[in-house]
């Protein structure tokens, strides 16, 4: 069994930190092998004092449902613990709250998607430590989909925002704990940053393979079976398909009142992707897009993650949907994760290459050969910024 950064950290906690001040980031899912809550673990070990908590996207629990609806923290009721919201007034600690920290410690479940928006944080909070010049921890956790191959474009610095804030692909193989290295390396080399790696993870591995508890890290993100797909149907947010929010199968349900499903799986069959199957399910919404509608659709069920792509899959998906669609498919155009002028599948495909294909016809295998080509780099950096065994395909 894998044994997470958290349960090493209070295995063998650091002696920098015996007796120092502690600010926790953290959400429901930082829990240890055994399900207890790393605040939980810490306030009652004598070795640290918690000085605050602060809680990312969705909140300490999950309990903020959608995109853009913010939270705000408060004193912990009953110990009167400072509660800091990392998705609110701030996206970054501010040198107020870290002024009477000793160091930061940062405990998040990330799922192995650029636009998961856990990286971002961690992006802020290395650059808020590395200003005030306090020492960031952090507790490494498995990639849950570290055994699906690098897939989809690179983000450019241009489209920066926060749903991607380095040049990675969307589906990048790396834990948190690598990921911090490469933010460590390539923006805040200053920054005292230390890394607590997991033990016994294995890169070639799904959530299932680790032996962990699996809680969920956002409200749509219920199991790991989500996590699996969600790199390329993540990017059915930024279109006016469905992609299953309001049900209880968000991004493997995706569909539309207007989709012709058999026109669309007669032009997704053509695609040549594999590892996964279509199999029709309407449904209808409960809330977001098409809410009370009978959407047309199905369920994307893979069967064999050694060869299944979930962002070449999800393009192949967009680009069946716009030609089954009798002019009904668009891009939204409003604003998505508080980015106001650039269309959100820009940001979050990472420029504007992906919509002008789609709009010009581009056939599919262009698109997965330019992202190859993209890629390359990243390739060649794993090779230093991976701490555990394997490298991508």
């Amino acid at each position: 069994m894998v044994r997470s950064g958290l349960d090493c950290f209070l295995r063998e906690f650091p002696p920098a930190l015996v007796d120092k001040r502690l600010g926790i980031v953290c959400h429901a899912a930082s829990v240890t092998a055994s399900l207890v809550p790393i605040t939980e673990a810490l306030s009652a070990d004598s070795r640290a004092t918690i000085g605050a908590v602060f809680g990312p996207q969705h909140g300490l629990f999950g309990q903020t449902q959608d995109n853009m609806i913010e939270w705000e923290g408060g004193p912990s009721a009953g110990t009167g613990t400072a509660i800091y919201s990392l998705y609110g007034q701030n996206r970054k600690p501010s040198p107020a709250m870290l002024s009477p920290l000793d160091a930061l410690v940062f405990d998040l479940q990330d799922v192995g998607a650029r636009p998961y928006t856990y990286l971002w944080t961690l992006k802020y909070c290395m650059e808020a430590c590395c200003e005030q010049g306090i020492p960031l921890y952090v507790l490494d956790r498995p990639n849950p989909i570290a055994a699906i191959g690098v897939d989809g474009p690179m983000m450019t610095p241009e489209y920066y925002s926060f749903v991607g804030g380095a040049d990675i692909p969307l589906c990048y193989r790396l834990t948190i704990g690598e990921v911090a290295g490469l933010l460590h390396r390539h923006y805040y080399p200053s920054a005292e940053v230390s890394i607590v790696w997991m033990q016994g993870y294995s890169r070639n591995s799904l959530f299932s393979d680790t032996g962990l508890p699996w809680v969920l890290p956002s409200p749509n993100m219920p199991t790991p079976d989500t996590a699996i797909v969600y790199p390329g149907m993540v990017l059915l947010e930024a279109t006016n398909l469905s992609e299953g929010r309001g049900t209880t199968r968000p991004f493997e349900l995706f569909g539309a009142p207007w989709l012709d499903t058999k026109k669309f799986r007669s032009l997704f069959g053509e695609s040549g992707v594999t590892g996964c199957v279509l199999r029709n399910h309407d449904f209808i919404p409960t809330f977001q897009k098409w809410a009370g509608r009978e959407c047309r659709g199905f369920q994307l069920h893979v069967t064999d993650t050694g060869t299944f792509k979930p962002v070449e899959t999800a393009a192949a998906i967009i680009m069946a949907a716009k030609a089954a669609s009798g002019g009904e498919f668009a891009f939204r155009t409003d604003p998505y994760e508080y980015e106001y002028v650039k269309p959100a599948i820009d940001i979050l495909t990472g420029s504007d290459y992906f919509r002008k294909a789609v709009i010009d016809g581009t056939p599919l295998t262009d698109l997965s050969n330019e992202w190859q080509r993209e890629r390359l780099p990243y390739i060649e950096q794993f090779r230093y910024l991976a701490h555990y065994e394997e490298e991508p395909a």
